[in-house]
């Protein structure tokens, strides 16, 4: 979770009102923020706030918190409004950055009156949304300038490596990029994200002046920020332009919370132009019994609309429906829970009493935890040694290795890593990985997983399912079909299931020697010796024979 520093004396100048320590501790808990640490400097006092929502970057510096506290305590109500006036200003994109860092959005802001203490938070603010919304500058890379330096229109553009040589930040001398990428401090840190390709990106003005090479450094010669800037222009480069222009928006609203005034930048890609910042509020809707149900305390209509009100909504109800309005630098709202979280934030959690409940009851296991670990008994006294591998791939490990073609599969939206992208629909792709993690061990090698695998269900609120399942992988140099099926005819014995094996063909497995296991009529698992094409994909190098089954089908109570 992010951490940042703010001063007690800023936040208060930028909500108009003093406190006591004290009462900023509760007021950091509606910007879903703790107090980590409070200290002193030079007659100051200074916090450090540990943020616990990692959706809500607007909340990541000293001016998202002193909003947040302006419109909990009342002070304002409804949605903030921030005017945007249009300029002049143009930025050229290359079409040759497509497939290097295709994405930029801009914005300049002027009138700003900057101290120590608001340039901290600017440089504080971009740091954090680039590490943690930008996963470490991969999405979301920002750079800042002082505009009066610099002379428009700008050209964002693909330039030859060695064609590159600017001043970096904090540096005295001119560099060329491989120097910048080999010697810099952040070019060893953010360079692998632009090293290897044939042009790299540069940001320049009219006059051919570098004011960075996103996303590892700006120029330390042309618009760097200092107290004595009154505008700024904001560079924000990224893979995906709803990510790039969320982060945009946090940026541009806490410097207008500082004074500012938010001027747009006309930005002309090859095929499409957009205007930036877009600051057009988001839309929701929820049903108010449903907000009443699950909030635990008695609201009425009229409470949840000042409440709402006071969390930065717009609020118009229609047939017993909550329709609203939202800033557009949040992009945390997705669900009718979101709103009620914001509800209870502005009632107060400290201000609902506990209730013991009326009804005694005593805890117990869940029945079917209980079930799969009796199937890991059962499979351990067959000799088989138990694995536990991530739910968490990739489309290439579910598909492309297991030489399948692909299908519909759970992904994340903004992966960490793209080898964790996924959640997987199948355990075999697990245990082939992990065979092949492991051929320096002894064989044979019998091995077996008991885990969760995530489908597609479109009828389910989350469009998604949950199953629990077995797989079986036996690997020496004479495994055959038949050592897998009798692994799985005592299996279903012991589960008191008769079953079938209908011949199929099927990528992952050797053609003739590879069958759906049905039961009862329905299809509940897939048996098989392994192909070698997936064998050579994984690197194991002995052959393979390999089942998994649903396990929710053969439950019952009692069964063992």
């Amino acid at each position: 979770m992010p951490k940042f520093d703010v001063a007690k004396h800023d936040l208060e100048r930028l909500v108009g009102k003093e406190f006591t320590v004290e009462e900023w501790e509760d007021l950091f808990l509606y910007a879903k923020c703790e107090l980590d640490d409070i200290w002193e400097h030079e007659g100051k006092i200074y916090f450090k706030a540990d943020a616990k929502d990692t959706n809500r970057p607007d909340l990541w510096s000293a001016e998202g918190i002193a909003r947040q506290v302006r419109w909990a305590l009342g002070m304002v109500r409804g949605l903030p409004r921030y005017d945007i006036e249009e300029s002049d200003v143009i930025v050229y994109v290359d079409e040759k950055l497509k497939d290097i860092r295709p994405f930029g959005v801009y914005a300049v802001v002027e009138d700003l009156e900057l101290d120590e203490e608001a340039l901290k938070q600017i440089i504080q603010l971009q740091e954090k949304v680039a590490l943690t919304l930008g996963r470490k500058r991969k999405e979301v890379a920002i750079g800042t300038f002082d505009f009066d330096k610099l002379r428009p229109p700008f050209y964002y553009k693909a330039v030859e490596p060695k064609k590159i040589e600017f001043v970096p930040l904090n540096c005295e001398r001119e560099m060329s990029a491989e120097e910048i990428l080999e010697e810099h401090e952040k070019g060893k840190e953010y360079g692998h994200l632009i090293k290897g390709r044939p042009y790299y990106p540069l940001l320049v003005d009219s006059e051919g002046n570098v004011l960075s090479m996103p996303p590892v450094i700006n120029s330390e010669t042309h618009g760097k920020v200092t107290e004595e800037t009154k505008s700024i222009f904001i560079d924000i480069t990224g893979w995906h332009l709803e990510t790039i222009m969320l982060a945009l928006n946090v940026i541009v609203t806490a410097l207008a919370e500082r004074g500012g005034k938010i001027r747009s930048v006309r930005v002309i890609y090859k095929d499409f132009e957009l205007k930036t910042p877009d600051l057009t509020p988001k839309e929701f809707e929820v049903d108010l019994n449903y907000i009443k149900r699950l909030a635990g305390v008695e609201l009425t209509d009229k409470d949840i609309k000042d409440l709402l009100e006071r969390m930065m909504y717009e609020v118009d109800f229609v047939d017993r429906r909550a329709k609203l309005k939202y800033p557009a630098f949040r992009n945390d709202i997705m669900h009718p829970r979101d709103v009620l979280e914001d509800v209870l934030i502005a009632y107060g959690y400290n201000n609902i009493e506990p209730e013991e409940p009326e009804l005694a009851v005593q805890g117990k296991g869940d029945d079917f935890v209980d079930f799969e670990n009796a199937i890991r008994d059962l499979m351990v006294g067959f000799g088989l040694q138990e694995v536990m591998t991530f739910n968490l791939t990739n489309r290439e490990a579910q598909f492309d290795k297991m030489n399948i073609p692909e299908k519909d599969i759970v992904e994340i939206e903004n992966p960490i890593s793209q080898k964790w992208s996924a959640l997987r629909r199948w355990l075999l792709p697990s245990l082939m990985e992990f065979l092949g993690r492991n051929t320096h061990e002894e064989y044979p090698q019998r091995i077996f997983e008991v885990g969760k695998v995530t489908l597609i269900d479109e009828s389910r609120e989350t469009k998604t399912i949950s199953e629990s399942k077995l797989g079986v992988a036996i690997a020496h140099p004479k495994v055959t079909f038949t050592e897998a099926k009798e692994i799985l005819d005592s299996v279903l014995r012991h589960l008191g299931a008769e079953y079938a094996i209908r011949e199929i063909e099927h990528g992952s497995f050797i053609s003739g020697r590879a069958g759906e296991i049905i039961v009862e009529g329905k299809k509940v698992g897939i048996i098989g010796e392994i192909h070698p094409q997936v064998l050579e994909n994984w690197g194991v190098e002995m052959p393979v024979a390999a089942f998994e089954i649903f396990l929710r089908p053969f439950y019952k109570e009692g069964v063992f």
